[in-house]
């Protein structure tokens, strides 16, 4: 399984979180600038971002792969329909939330999301 990140970096709890709730282990951990210039192009800068992640067609396709998206909302919407494209079908993504328990504001996995069953089940309120 890969890991795409385009948030904030992800601790060794983070990863053993993942890697329990995906019950399979990551194999790689691609870690994605995906800061943008608000003032350019999104969906170029998008695209770019994702060739940033160095994947074939095939991986794309054919590799499981969990995304935790960039948090600027607009970037994470095209991002997935971008991916869509790429992989013929919606990614899992990672939510994160804020740890209750810590001083500093600090996030830790919450959940994977499986985007395609979502949609899946929403076919059928049609």
């Amino acid at each position: 399984m890969i890991l795409l990140n385009f948030a904030h970096p992800l601790t060794a709890e983070d990863i053993t979180a993942i890697n329990n709730l995906a019950k399979q282990p990551i194999l790689d951990i691609k870690n994605i600038d995906a800061q943008i210039d608000p003032q350019g192009n999104v969906t170029v800068q998008v695209e770019e971002i994702l060739n940033r992640a160095g994947l074939s067609s095939e991986q794309w396709q054919q590799t499981p792969i969990i995304i935790n998206l960039p948090s600027l909302s607009y970037s994470a919407a095209i991002m997935l329909a971008l991916l869509h494209g790429r992989m013929g079908y919606f990614p899992a993504i990672l939510r994160m939330k804020p740890d209750s328990g810590s001083i500093a504001p600090h996030f830790i996995v919450a959940e994977i999301i499986n985007l395609q069953a979502l949609r899946e089940r929403a076919r059928k309120e049609r």
